[in-house]
């Protein structure tokens, strides 16, 4: 009986071997991703710790600085449709946070928000900005917030698109919702177990429908998308950031501290974001004293991207407020 069970376990190891062969996504090629996605006007620039940040500079240098950080799992990219507006007005300043797109990962595996947070006023201090407009999406958003409570007296402008950082609020979802709600990328990297297969194994089909999820506006998840996201993400040593990032608890920032801070704000929201519902973005909007609301309906959890002309409108009418640019001529 023994010898049958040990040969059915060996033939199962051998099939599940197999298998692995089969369907292992491996590591992307960092030279290649670099001619691919790290062209002009890209920088690679040493912020220390032995961190070298991927990140875009571009716009007048003597205009207001903004610095837009992106979401999780997300990179540079996301903010393309913004800054093709902004930099002929403003210095636009974008970077893969660690961890993420051709940064890649922190050599000390600190993914601590406080390790975030350093980097913003790393790189801002690397290119010489005393003070700066900071803005984020989702992840992005709450790094923004936590360097806002921190550092108030560099920033002139706060811009939370979607952000997370907020105490986790329990949505009742409607019954209509439940079966396409959240993220499938988001659940998988947090299920142990199953979330040290996904470094080994990541079907692009599995990146598709995570950020088909993720947007109301299906065209965001183009071809071209999905092959950034799904590349970048394997770029070396990315997806052990990701686990590392998702097997941290969740620590929001104290609501006491987000009450405090003063710097203006503007807080864009997709009504329909299955991440981080819209009413995250309303206790934010009657939690931070200065801040100025706009939420966009039949969109979802990337209202920079799936609907760029309301918010740079928005965003435009905002800056004329809080950081005009030099006058032309």
């Amino acid at each position: 009986m023994r010898k049958w069970f040990l040969r059915g376990l060996l033939a199962l190891l051998g099939v599940l071997g197999l298998a692995f062969l089969i369907f292992r996504t491996p590591d992307t090629d960092p030279a290649e991703m670099r001619a691919k996605y790290g062209g002009p006007p890209s920088q690679f620039v040493e912020i220390g710790d032995g961190v070298k940040v991927h990140l875009r500079d571009e716009g007048p240098r003597d205009a207001p600085a903004i610095i837009l950080l992106h979401g999780s799992n997300a990179d540079l990219h996301t903010w393309e449709p913004w800054v093709q507006v902004l930099k002929g007005k403003y210095r636009v300043i974008r970077f893969d946070q660690i961890g993420h797109g051709l940064t890649g990962p922190d050599p000390r595996e600190d993914y601590s928000t406080a390790s975030f947070v350093a980097d913003i006023g790393e790189v801002a201090d690397r290119l010489g900005l005393k003070t700066f407009i900071l803005g984020g999406n989702s992840m992005g958003g709450k790094h923004a917030l936590a360097y806002a409570i921190a550092h108030p007296e560099r920033l002139t402008g706060l811009v939370l698109v979607d952000g997370s950082g907020g105490p986790m609020l329990k949505i009742a979802r409607l019954e209509k919702d439940k079966k396409d709600s959240g993220n499938i990328g988001f659940t998988i990297a947090r299920m142990p177990g199953v979330n040290l297969i996904a470094e080994q194994i990541t079907p692009r089909s599995l990146i598709q429908q995570s950020l088909e999820q993720s947007v109301s506006v299906k065209s965001v998840a183009s071809p071209a998308a999905v092959d950034r996201y799904w590349e970048l993400l394997r770029y070396p040593g990315n997806r052990r950031a990701t686990l590392a990032r998702f097997s941290q608890p969740y620590d929001p920032l104290k609501a006491e501290d987000i009450a405090k801070v003063q710097t203006p704000t503007l807080i864009l929201w997709g009504e329909e974001d299955r991440i981080i519902p819209v009413e995250a973005g309303q206790w934010l909007a009657k939690t931070l004293p200065a801040n100025e609301l706009h939420i966009y309906p039949g969109i979802g959890h990337l209202p920079h991207e799936e609907a760029p002309a309301k918010t740079l409108a928005d965003l435009e009418t905002w800056l004329a407020q809080h950081a005009p640019p030099p006058k032309q001529g």
